[in-house]
């Protein structure tokens, strides 16, 4: 078997870091020309409601990964292909979670720059996590990946 299969996805920086950084330069880019988009109220109840959907796919997500016994660190390599739960409907449920958490937050700090920012973070998770490990599960579990992939969409 390939060495490079049982070195994980060559993911160096976890995703929560690379989500937390452009929330960082958001806040750092608003301080500088601050921008607000949405009216108060309504900025926090829909912020709210991509937070608490963020907050809510994340249990079942941890809960296959323990039931699976493999990893939930992207820089390790997988040990089960997990295509249940959550995983039925995406790929990549973790990352719909912590961009929701995002874009909410965006929202409720009534940032523009946060919200502007989420197409490169966006660009920055599909082309350099995204990719890099799902090449991983192709490598380590061939066929099955190759079905699950083409039956189950990246995102949404």
């Amino acid at each position: 078997m390939d060495p490079k299969t049982h070195s994980g996805p060559g993911i160096v920086i976890p995703p929560p870091v690379i989500y937390t950084f452009a929330l960082l330069i958001g806040i750092g880019l608003n301080y500088l020309w601050p921008t607000s988009p949405l009216p108060g109220f309504w900025a926090f109840a829909a912020g709210a409601v991509l937070i608490i959907a963020s907050i809510l796919i994340m249990p079942p997500v941890l809960l296959r990964f323990r039931r699976a016994g493999t990893t939930f660190d992207v820089r390790k390599a997988a040990s089960t292909l997990i295509t249940e739960g959550p995983y039925r409907f995406s790929r990549n449920p973790t990352y719909v979670s912590l961009t929701l958490l995002y874009v909410g937050l965006g929202v409720i700090f009534n940032n523009a720059w946060i919200l502007i920012l989420v197409v490169p973070l966006f660009l920055v998770m599909d082309l350099w996590v995204v990719r890099r490990e799902e090449t991983h599960l192709e490598e380590k579990f061939g066929e099955a990946y190759i079905r699950y992939k083409s039956t189950v969409r990246r995102w949404l």
